[in-house]
């Protein structure tokens, strides 16, 4: 049985992104930062873990993208969960009875809109969705309430007062699934997450980019982070999308002549 480490605790979306990666049969090691994951994983306390990346709405999660790199993990699959938000609250009360809505900092934001036509409600930050949830659960909380998920509100015995009060409804957030080592399985993969740092002169990034084009490799994603003890220097975290795998590892080849260091953080099956 898989033991697979989510930052938050049971109901959180991390949590959802677990079953539906790995169905229901699974072990779940609860962290309260991300921090945690690398620890557990070279510990072989888990097998796997399951680390939010990016939101179509509030960008990248720039230091989940150093976790992975610093501490080598393998990025082995990817998720894209729809992130909905409800307004939970013990059975019986209505949206007029809540004084107060705990939930993380990400949540109030991506609901304020909602709440702006009850201004009798103060929102309150805490560290986690469903832990906000499972709070006024275990301490019977009334005149409170959590933005968190259906199933949060299933697992912890609360009413959904409010459905889906998410001020964009395309809000959708991007997991990766990592481990310590990469798989040893004959999948073969379409979709990889590399590192690569380049020589400081004019045109390096586009020779790269064109070897891509060249082999038909689609860029789905690039992002730049700063290299430690440089002095604005910047190391590349791309992702790729490719129909064959033989022309992408040939590419792979002649990006080694174009780069000054390359690493691959991960070779996986695309999400659907």
């Amino acid at each position: 049985m898989n033991k697979v480490a989510i930052q938050g605790i049971k109901g959180s979306f991390h949590h959802q992104v677990a079953n539906q990666y790995y169905g229901n049969n699974i072990l779940l090691e609860e962290c309260l930062t991300f921090a945690e994951i690398p620890h557990l994983l070279k510990q072989k306390q888990v097998t796997s873990a399951v680390m939010a990346i990016e939101n179509s709405i509030a960008g990248s999660l720039l230091p989940n993208y150093k976790l992975i790199d610093e501490h080598h993990l393998q990025i082995v699959g990817e998720v894209f969960l729809p992130i909905r938000h409800q307004l939970l609250a013990l059975k019986g009360q209505t949206i007029a009875d809540i004084k107060e809505v705990h939930s993380h900092p990400m949540a109030l934001q991506q609901c304020e809109d909602f709440f702006e036509q009850y201004p009798h409600i103060t929102l309150v930050e805490s560290k986690d969705t469903a832990e906000s949830a499972l709070k006024i659960s275990r301490e019977n909380l009334s005149k409170v309430g959590a933005i968190a998920s259906s199933m949060a509100g299933i697992l912890y015995g609360l009413e959904t007062i409010a459905s889906d009060i998410h001020t964009f409804k395309n809000n959708t957030t991007r997991f990766f699934i990592v481990q310590l080592n990469h798989p040893n399985h004959p999948i073969i993969p379409n979709k990889a997450s590399l590192k690569l740092t380049l020589s400081h002169e004019v045109g390096s990034l586009l020779k790269v980019l064109e070897l891509f084009a060249a082999h038909q490799i689609n860029l789905t994603k690039i992002q730049s982070l700063p290299i430690k003890n440089t002095t604005f220097r910047y190391a590349f975290f791309i992702d790729v999308e490719f129909d064959d795998y033989e022309v992408y590892k040939s590419c792979l080849k002649l990006m080694k002549t174009q780069t000054t260091s390359l690493k691959i953080l991960g070779e996986y099956i695309k999400s659907q």
